[in-house]
């Protein structure tokens, strides 16, 4: 078990993706999950060039677990799978936005998503 991310070049992500990510001091970047057909945003999750590699390469979402310091591929303990889609890096190469088909609920609380439970301004105001 890994107690630190992966440095960047030290895994098998394809090298012209790898040059183009701007991450965080830890070789993090934050990943939305997006459910691919309604739009609706699930969740954020942080992804480093390993769990990048791995979303790309098996078609499920894997991230980097900041207060477990390990590895979690959405779904393996819950059964609520993120499929992917599609991966794209937005125009700053900051942030990944992950398309994905959401089976079960996308938030550890068992919610659809992590974000309908405490909206600070309504949209329907």
């Amino acid at each position: 078990m890994s107690t630190t991310p992966a440095a960047p070049g030290s895994t098998a992500l394809a090298a012209d993706i790898a040059a183009r990510l701007k991450r965080t001091r830890d070789g993090l970047l934050p990943a939305v999950a997006q459910q691919y057909d309604t739009g609706e945003v699930l969740m954020l999750g942080w992804m480093d060039d390993e769990a990048l590699h791995r979303t790309l390469t098996t078609g499920r979402c894997t991230y980097w677990s900041r207060s477990r310091n390990e590895y979690w591929v959405k779904g393996d303990t819950s059964g609520h799978l993120q499929l992917v889609k599609s991966v794209a890096l937005d125009c700053d190469g900051d942030t990944l936005l992950v398309r994905v088909d959401q089976v079960g609920a996308a938030c550890h609380t068992g919610a659809r998503t992590c974000f309908d439970e405490d909206v600070l301004l309504p949209a329907d105001r």
